[in-house]
């Protein structure tokens, strides 16, 4: 074994660890899915598609129409995709839609600019962009701006907690815009991202990984956090949900750890796609909607 560069981790060890693809055997039988069960949901569910929150080419996002309307609106959930911050599209997770809109929430499945054509700080940037721009939409296809939700899987976790830990009143929404978040298979300590093969393509600094780590930021000021992850994710998966959940609860907030048994890094998103579904049941429950 060589020398440790992250803990007991050498650096094979530690690109083996973060390495989702290699590790779950059928995982891109799973991806496959994605996109197939997607291009159905956006065939069958009434939506809007590429609508802009930003300037830029990037800053899109897709809307799935409530299916319930109702003079105060409908709970609005926000997923993030993941890909390690470089990969996939908001159109590989459409599919997300079926576990929310059949129970009378309105969808938005939101793009950001893939590193490393960005940096890290901008892809936040624009996360945090497209919830301001849902709050400040949301009655314009039925959703209530008092009630955003969020959700994101993989880096899209990473990404659910940097918006949890925001300080939304200098965006100039109300402190309490996210009302409630799902992280799933996060990651919220990217330092050991900084010195695996991902480094390669995002070219992260010290200061970046520092900067960009929900684990090192101060904790929700409001809202509720399950963070949920996989019984068969490898140990630094289970060690970073862990680390944020203890270091979040020793600054007073308590977030709510889901470990599903039987699920691995991929198959734990399918479930979005089921309202009956273990995972979305709590989201579900989260935002006070029944399945």
């Amino acid at each position: 074994m060589s020398q440790p560069v992250f803990r007991t981790y050498d650096r094979a060890a530690l690109d083996r660890e973060y390495d989702n693809r290699k590790k779950v055997a059928n995982a891109a039988e799973v991806l496959a899915w994605y996109a197939a069960a997607s291009r159905q949901t956006r065939e069958t569910f009434p939506c809007r598609l590429d609508v802009a929150y930003g300037p830029s080419s990037a800053e899109t996002l897709d809307i799935f129409l409530p299916s319930r309307g109702g003079a105060a609106g409908a709970p609005v959930q926000v997923f993030i995709h993941g890909g390690y911050w470089q990969r996939l599209d908001k159109a590989d997770f459409s599919y997300v839609a079926r576990g929310f809109v059949p129970a009378g929430a309105a969808v938005v499945a939101i793009n950001y600019a893939l590193m490393p054509t960005v940096s890290m700080d901008e892809l936040v940037r624009q996360c945090r962009a497209a919830v301001v721009w849902v709050h400040g939409n949301a009655r314009g296809f039925g959703g209530d701006p008092r009630r955003v939700f969020i959700s994101g899987h993989s880096a899209g976790g990473h990404l659910v907690a940097m918006l949890m830990a925001t300080d939304w009143g200098r965006l100039g929404t109300p402190h309490d815009v996210v009302k409630g978040g799902c992280a799933i298979s996060g990651l919220y300590d990217l330092e050991p991202i900084r010195l695996c093969y991902l480094n390669d393509v995002l070219a992260l600094t010290p200061a970046d990984a520092e900067r960009n780590s929900p684990l090192r930021l101060p904790p929700p000021r409001s809202g509720a956090l399950i963070l949920a992850l996989g019984e068969r994710e490898g140990p630094e998966y289970h060690r970073q949900t862990d680390d944020l959940a203890a270091a979040w609860a020793r600054r007073g907030f308590t977030a709510e750890v889901m470990d599903l048994p039987g699920h691995d890094h991929f198959s734990i998103a399918v479930q979005l796609g089921e309202a009956k579904s273990e995972l979305s049941r709590a989201i579900l429950g989260q935002m006070g909607v029944g399945g």
